[in-house]
C-alpha cells in the first residue's frame, strides 16, 4: 500500500505484523513504510529498533558477510530517517554510527556498489541539526575509491558548513573538491532505487544555493535550491527518499528569512500533504520542521483559525523533540521576529 493514495488503509495490518515474528528483523521493519507515509514517526524509530535489536542476534551468528546485510542497513537507516523527522539528534546519530560498525572494510570491498552509499548518512543527521563544527571536525576517508560516496558527501557536508559559518573562500574550494569527488563515484554505486550518482545531483543543487545565499546572491541561490527540489521529487521512488532531509525544508527557511513567506507557506503546505502538489508518496504529514514553518507563515499573515489548529500539531510535535526547532533548516540564521 505504500505506493498507494491511501497507505493508511494498511495501518492495522502492519500493527499486526509488527509482532508477528519476533525474531524477523525485515518483517518486524515492513509496517514503517507505511508508518513514515501516515507521519508516525515515532513507530518509524521504535519498530525499526525492534528490527535492529533482532538484526543483532543474526549478525552475531552469520557475521556481515551475506546479502541480509541489506536489509540490516536499511533498518537502521529507516531508524534515522525517522529520528530526523522527530527531531532526534541523538538517536540518529547513534544509530548512523551503529550502521557505520557493522559494515566492514573487508565486507565493504567485496559489495562496495551495494552497501558503500550507506556510509555517509551520518552527513545527512549532521546537517539536518546543523552540527557545523562536527562536520569540520571530522576525518576524511584516506581510500577514496573505495568510499568514493562517503567522500563526496562529506565534501557537500564541509561545504556546507563553511558556508553557514561565514568562512565563504574556504567554502568555494571545498565546494570544487565536492565536484571532483563526484566525478570519481561509479555510475554502478547505488542506493536501493537510486544511483548514488544521481543523489548527488541534489547535494550539487544544495551546496550551491547555500553557497550562493550566504554569499547574498538570493536569486541565484532560491534557482538553486528550487532545483534541488525538483530533482529531489523526480528520483525513482524510494523509502527512505533518496535524500534524507526534505528539499523543500531549507527552500522554505531561507523563503521566510528574506521576507518572502507566501511562497514559504506554499513550500510547507506541499510538504505537509496539504495541497495536491505532491504524490502522496512524496508528503511528509506532520513533520516538525514544516509545521514550524507553516505556522510561523500563518501568524505573519495574521491567520488565526488555521494558525491554531496547526499549532495544536507543532505542540504534540515539538513534545517529542530532542532540541529546540527554530527553523525548518539550520541554514537560516535569523529568528521568527
Amino acid at each position: 500500500m505504500e505506493m498507494s493514495p491511501h497507505p493508511e488503509r494498511a495501518l492495522r495490518q502492519g500493527d499486526a505484523l509488527s509482532t508477528m515474528v519476533r525474531d524477523a528483523g525485515h518483517l518486524l521493519h515492513m509496517p514503517t513504510h507505511v508508518d513514515v507515509l501516515c507521519g508516525d514517526y515515532q513507530n518509524v524509530v521504535s519498530r525499526n529498533q525492534t528490527a535492529i535489536i533482532a538484526d543483532r542476534k543474526y549478525l552475531a551468528h552469520r557475521g556481515a558477510d551475506n546479502f541480509y546485510s541489506v536489509y540490516r542497513c536499511h533498518n537502521y537507516h529507516f531508524k534515522i530517517y525517522g529520528a530526523m523527522f522527530l527531531g532526534q539528534p541523538s538517536v540518529a546519530l547513534a544509530t548512523a554510527d551503529e550502521q557505520i560498525d557493522t559494515i566492514p572494510e573487508d565486507f565493504l570491498r567485496e559489495l562496495a556498489d551495494w552497501f558503500e552509499g550507506f556510509v555517509p548518512m551520518k552527513q545527512h543527521v549532521l546537517i539536518r541539526f546543523g552540527r557545523w563544527s562536527d562536520i569540520l571536525a571530522q576525518d576524511l576517508p584516506t581510500d577514496t575509491e573505495l568510499y568514493s560516496v562517503t567522500t563526496a558527501m562529506m565534501r557537500y557536508a564541509r561545504t556546507v558548513a563553511l558556508a553557514n559559518t561565514g568562512k565563504i573562500s574556504e567554502a568555494e574550494t571545498e565546494r570544487d573538491l565536492f565536484f571532483a569527488a563526484r566525478d570519481n563515484v561509479p555510475e554502478t554505486r547505488m542506493l536501493f532505487n537510486n544511483t548514488c550518482l544521481d543523489i548527488l545531483k541534489v547535494a550539487e543543487q544544495m551546496l550551491q544555493g547555500e553557497l550562493e545565499y550566504h554569499k547574498g546572491n538570493y536569486d541565484k541561490a532560491f534557482e538553486h535550491l528550487r532545483n534541488s527540489v525538483e530533482i529531489d521529487d523526480n528520483m525513482p521512488y524510494d523509502e527512505p527518499w533518496g535524500w534524507m532531509q526534505p528539499t523543500r525544508h531549507a527552500l522554505g527557511a531561507l523563503l521566510i528569512e528574506q521576507g518572502r513567506h507566501d511562497e514559504a507557506e506554499a513550500v510547507y503546505r506541499a510538504d505537509l500533504g496539504l495541497d495536491a502538489t505532491l504524490a502522496r508518496a512524496c508528503q511528509h504529514p506532520g513533520n516538525v520542521w514544516s509545521l514550524h514553518g507553516l505556522h510561523e507563515c500563518l501568524v505573519q499573515r495574521g491567520e488565526t483559525i488555521e494558525a491554531r489548529q496547526v499549532k495544536l500539531q507543532l505542540d504534540k510535535a515539538l513534545a517529542r523533540a530532542e532540541v529546540e526547532i527554530k527553523a525548518s533548516c539550520y541554514c537560516r540564521q535569523k529568528a521568527a521576529a
